[in-house]
């Protein structure tokens, strides 16, 4: 028979310890849910960097269809920086422009994010808010390629040297179509042991790349239209040993992974 609570009757409760060991469970549980849960959201940005590569790729071969199969050419020796070759692939990738007062151009229409990798929080301000990179090989002869160094392409703006002139490059030099990269990521934003770095390190001087420059891993996009995943490591070592796509030794004619 049910006897209905008397006065007096006090309510049972959690015991501190109980309710320690409840937390600890929490916090062991946590512990291995939250990195799970980072992991699953990486992989999404990563995929998601993935699709941006293969649609800047596809634009590219769209522009050399309309373009006797040849690949952009601006005659701008720092085409390979994201804010620059897009410029010719914008109405390839959807994307609207406008002249900005130093005879630029920026995005007026469209969507500019397939232009920036989700995980990528360095090149807003650094390229104009593209993550990616056109290989240099693509506008420069392998003679040129050969006679230049990282001093060339992101610090002597004023200075090129051997790159100073540009030289228009067909996709019949091109030999190794699934080897040769022709975008990709400059930083390692995806996976790296320090802080994200590009593919020439921390440049001490001009030309000297650090020591970090085959620190983790990019998504590069092959003139095949193919993109894959790797470890900088993976690569072979480009103008002094560095995992750099644009000073293919061989250039267009070269590859950057056996």
């Amino acid at each position: 028979m049910h006897h209905p609570r008397t006065a007096g009757t006090t309510k049972a409760a959690f015991t501190l310890i109980e309710l320690l060991v409840v937390i600890a469970i929490i916090a062991i549980l946590a512990s291995i849910l939250f990195p799970v849960f980072s992991r699953a959201r990486e992989q999404g940005r990563k995929t998601a960097c993935i699709s941006n590569e293969r649609q800047i790729t596809q634009s590219i071969l769209l522009y050399i269809q309309d373009y006797d199969s040849c690949y952009p050419n601006t005659n701008d020796p720092y085409l390979w920086v994201g804010k620059r070759f897009r410029w010719p692939l914008m109405t390839y990738l959807a994307i609207g422009q406008k002249e900005t007062t130093d005879g630029t151009y920026s995005a007026s229409a469209g969507s500019p994010s397939v232009l920036i990798c989700p995980s990528d929080y360095q090149s807003a301000s650094v390229f104009d808010g593209t993550s990616y990179g056109y290989s240099a090989a693509f506008y420069h002869d392998p003679t040129q390629i050969a006679a230049m160094n990282i001093g060339n392409l992101p610090v002597a703006l004023n200075n090129p040297g051997a790159g100073a002139l540009c030289a228009t490059q067909s996709e019949a030099a091109l030999q190794y179509p699934s080897q040769k990269i022709m975008v990709g990521e400059y930083y390692n934003s995806h996976e790296h042991p320090n802080a994200p770095v590009g593919y020439w390190g921390t440049l001490s001087g001009a030309s000297t790349p650090g020591q970090d420059r085959w620190d983790g891993s990019r998504n590069e996009a092959f003139a095949d239209g193919h993109v894959k995943f790797l470890q900088a490591r993976k690569l072979n070592p480009s103008a002094l040993d560095c995992p750099d796509f644009n000073l293919t030794v061989g250039g267009i004619t070269g590859k950057d992974l056996n």
